[in-house]
Parts: C-alpha cells; structure tokens; sequence
C-alpha cells in the first residue's frame, strides 16, 4: 500500500532537512557565521544557536509583539501627525503643514467652461457719442476725485454717470501727484484741472469759474432719481456745482441699467493707465513667470494686513502682551468714540473673528493655501503696505512659501524712482500685476481687491480669483481637535465656487466686484 503524502514516511529527517537548508542558503550560513563571531561565547556560546531551547518559543513571541506593537505605534504617530488637533507644527517661527498634493484645478477656474456670459458694455463702433453740446447741457459738475487710486477710479465712474443722469458736462481735477489716467481714445494725458475720458470730454477752464462753484452734499449711495429732484434744480440755476465727496455717492440696485453699463464702460474701457506704467507692469508680469527660468503660473496676493486696517478692525491678533497695550493705545487715539474705555472690545472682537469679519494674517493665509494644494514652490507676487508686525509676522507665510516677492525685490530700485514721487503710481504697478496673474488671492475687502475681481469676471471669468471665507477659517482654526485632513477637505469644497464665478445679483450689489447684470450678456 503507497504510503500517504501525510504520513511521517515522507518527511525528511531532521538531519537531512538541516544539510538541505544549507546547501539552499550559503549566504544565510556565512551571514550566521559573522553574527557568531561577533557574539561573546559567554553570553550566547555557539552551541546554543543550534541547540533547542526551552525559552526560544517565548522569546519569539515576546520579540514578536514587541515589533508588532512597535509596527502600531509607528503608524498611529504618522496618522496623528497628518491629522494632528493642531493643523500644523510650529517650529520657531516656521510653520510645518502637512503636503497636500496639487490638483489640476488650482491654476484654472474649474467651473468657467459652464458659464455662458460675456462683456457688453463696451462702447459699439460708429456709434456717436450722446455728449451734450455747450447749448444743450444743463450746466457743470465738479467732482473731487480724493483719495487713493482706487477710489478715483470709482469716483470718475460714478461721476460720469451722474453728468449722463442730469445730463451735464463733468469737470473732474485731478490732483498733480496723481497723473496716472490717460484717455483710450486721444491718449490724451490728465491734466490738474480737467478729465477727457470716452464718452464725456471737458474742455473748460475751471480756474476761471472758481468764484461760481456751489458746493452740495450727497447722501452715501443716493438714488438716481435723488439727483435729479436735488441737485438738477440747483446746476441749472447756478451752471456749476460741485459735488463733494463723492466716492460712494450713487447707487446702485436703483440706478437705470443703461447708467450702470455706462459706469461699466468707463470702468473696463475709458480709463487706462498710462504707457510708463503699464509698460512696467508687464515687465514685472514677465519676470513673475520667468523666476525659475521657464515659463510658470503665478499667484497675487493682495495682503490686507496693515497697521492702520489692524487698528481699524477691532479684531484680536496673535501678538505679545507690549504689542496688544500698544495697539490699545493706538486705537484710543484714531478712534476714540469706537474705542470708549476699551471694555466692551473683546466680546466685540470675538464676534467679528466669528462672522467673518476680520483680516487674515499671514500665517492663516499660508495654511489656507497649503490646504488647498499650493506646493511650496509656488509663485507669489505680494501686493501689500508696511504689514503690521514687519518680517517677524510675515515669517510663517514667507517660510512655508519662500519664492515670495514684492516689486521692491522684483525690480531694481532705479526702475521704481521713476514711481515713487506717486503713491498712486506705486499702486497701479500692483493693481495691474494682480490682475494679470494666473491666481489673484484676497485677504480682506476693499477697493482693491472688489475692483480686480470684477475686472477679471468681466474678462471671462476663466482666471482664478480666490474669496477666502474668513468665517470657515475662523471656526476651523479655533477648534483645537480638527485633524487636518478635515481641515484640508472643507477648505478645497468650500472654495470650489469661491472663484471669481459669475454671482447672481441681490439688493444692494456692488457692480464693481459683481459687473454681471449690468455689464455683462448672454454669450
């Protein structure tokens, strides 16, 4: 009878098992024979490595789960460090997050292949401009664009809607510092005294009609219809009124479409910079995308982060003790009716973090982007004042992003003399700049910022404007037990439509970051 491949006949003795293994594994032996020598003969004698021991099964299991408890304990650390309570290390003043993989959407708005909406409020060629003749208007109005260059760009819109309503002549100065504006059609440089812009052209000498000028104040956001019971009367009677200030003087949800498409137009049109400053503008554009050597996206950061829209806020911020009493004082002293006694600031200040309403600091800006998949490679062009707290506060947003620049270090400091006797001239470099990048990044709101979002909606909505939402981040950064993959995944589908979108219209819109309706058609 055949023995049974299971029966004891068929194995091999132990001998024979031993010199089979040998000849199988001469490394082993050799490698066996090292460990031999290296060991003392008085602990382990050679003889016990052959020999049977009653321990050895113990050992083994004993070395056996100490590796598999070590194998655990491993794993649970690299588990709890990419979802650590903190989202990420500090290391001095070095912030530590974990890498996020990049994705193919964070050069490209993802959604602008769905929308189906382009600019129309240009001005259609052969079409003759309705500007009223010297017998046919109702008189002159005369604006005072003050303020930064942001909000002389709002206030020569509005005031040329304003002169369509009452349909008036515009008289706009211009301050001698601020000679940054050209007219598209003449190239025709400002002057101190008047403004030529498409469609409405000023051709009068305001020095000579100083001693007739009536001055008018106008209620913030007035409609269009206020304009003409209040003020019509009064430029008709006088024939020269100056309207001041006049930034945020005209509405906008209850203003005809077609003054707002006429706003739009000397918005995305009519006002241009002039050559010097938009040659230079590119220039620091090329040198963006060419820092590595070839050709690269880049990314603008508009960073809100200064002393004065610190103060302002009434928001707390990490800072020492000697930061805070100051800052205290500072707000006393600019804002003394806000800041009363100083007691019912924090519960204020809470409130504001947890609507959302406070600007982001550099360092939440750099976890913010490092969420959303930027690597630390990334290119960025940093439009931003004197940032309060200096290189100390910028120090986690520069190191988790080291090819970080401003103009200063883009261009050289003879290149920027020429800008510099105008901070206006000094702003319009980095108006231009962010709204040429690949990825315009906000902190904060403001002319700025409202204004380059709309500018880039309005071109077609396929570059990428990025709307933190303050709120998300306040909450997520302020719970000490949310791991970072949760942070990571809020941050990516929050922000998904947060993109520069075309957004419907609601009361009281501003057509300056949302130009939809009134600015834009069906394609």
């Amino acid at each position: 009878m055949a023995s049974s491949p299971l029966s004891p006949d068929n194995h091999p003795s132990a001998a024979d098992d031993d010199d089979d293994f040998r000849d199988r594994h001469p490394r082993d032996r050799s490698f066996r024979s090292y460990i031999q020598s290296l060991l003392p003969r008085s602990i382990f004698p050679i003889d016990d490595l052959h020999r049977p021991h009653p321990h050895n099964s113990k050992i083994s299991l004993f070395i056996l789960v100490a590796i598999v408890l070590t194998a655990v304990i491993s794993i649970s650390s690299i588990v709890n460090r990419f979802n650590a309570p903190y989202l990420c290390q500090k290391d001095g003043i070095t912030l530590i997050c974990p890498y996020v993989k990049e994705s193919p959407s964070l050069w490209e708005n993802p959604y602008s292949a769905t929308t189906s909406w382009k600019p129309c409020s240009a001005r259609r060629e052969g079409v003759i401009s309705d500007i009223p003749s010297e017998n046919e208007t109702n008189g002159y109005i005369f604006i005072h664009a003050e303020g930064g260059l942001n909000q002389q760009r709002i206030a020569i819109c509005n005031a040329v809607a304003v002169a369509k309503i009452m349909n008036a002549t515009l008289i706009l100065p211009v301050l001698k510092q601020d000679q940054i504006w050209k007219d598209q059609t003449e190239n025709t440089r400002v002057d101190p005294h008047a403004f030529v812009a498409d469609p409405l052209k000023v051709k009068i000498d305001t020095s000579a009609a100083e001693g007739m000028i009536q001055f008018f104040n106008i209620p913030k956001y007035a409609p269009a219809q206020f304009y003409i019971d209040n003020v019509l009367p009064r430029v008709k009677e006088k024939k020269i009124m100056s309207l001041k200030p006049f930034v945020d003087r005209l509405g906008y949800d209850n203003v005809p479409p077609e003054i707002n498409k006429l706003r739009c137009r000397v918005n995305y049109h009519a006002l241009k910079f002039l050559p010097e400053i938009e040659q230079m503008a590119d220039s620091l554009v090329s040198r963006m995308r060419n820092r590595t050597g070839s050709s690269n996206p880049f990314m603008a950061l508009h960073l809100r982060f200064e002393k004065g829209m610190v103060g302002l806020s009434f928001c707390d911020f990490v800072g020492t003790r000697m930061e805070k009493a100051v800052m205290a004082l500072y707000r006393q002293k600019e804002w003394p009716r806000r800041f009363k006694d100083g007691s019912h600031l924090w519960a204020l200040a809470l409130q504001k973090r947890k609507e959302g309403r406070c600007p982001l600091e550099p360092g939440e800006v750099a976890v913010m982007l490092r969420a959303m998949g930027y690597p630390k490679e990334t290119p960025i062009y940093v439009a931003s004042g004197q940032v309060y707290g200096g290189q100390n506060r910028m120090a986690p947003l520069r190191n988790m992003f080291p090819n970080l620049v401003t103009k200063e270090e883009l261009a050289t400091k003879l290149e920027l003399d020429g800008f510099r006797k105008h901070v206006t001239s000094l702003a319009a470099l980095d108006f231009l700049v962010c709204l040429k990048s690949d990825v315009f990044v906000m902190t904060h709101g403001g002319n700025f910022a409202k204004l380059i979002i709309g500018f880039r909606r309005y071109m077609g909505h396929h570059l990428k404007s990025i709307k933190p939402d303050k709120g998300l981040m306040s909450k997520s950064l302020g719970d000490p037990y949310m791991g970072w993959a949760t942070f990571v995944e809020d941050i990516v589908v929050t922000h998904q439509t947060r993109t520069g979108l075309p957004e419907e219209t609601f009361p009281n819109y501003d057509i300056w970051e949302n130009p939809l309706t009134p600015c834009m058609c069906r394609a």
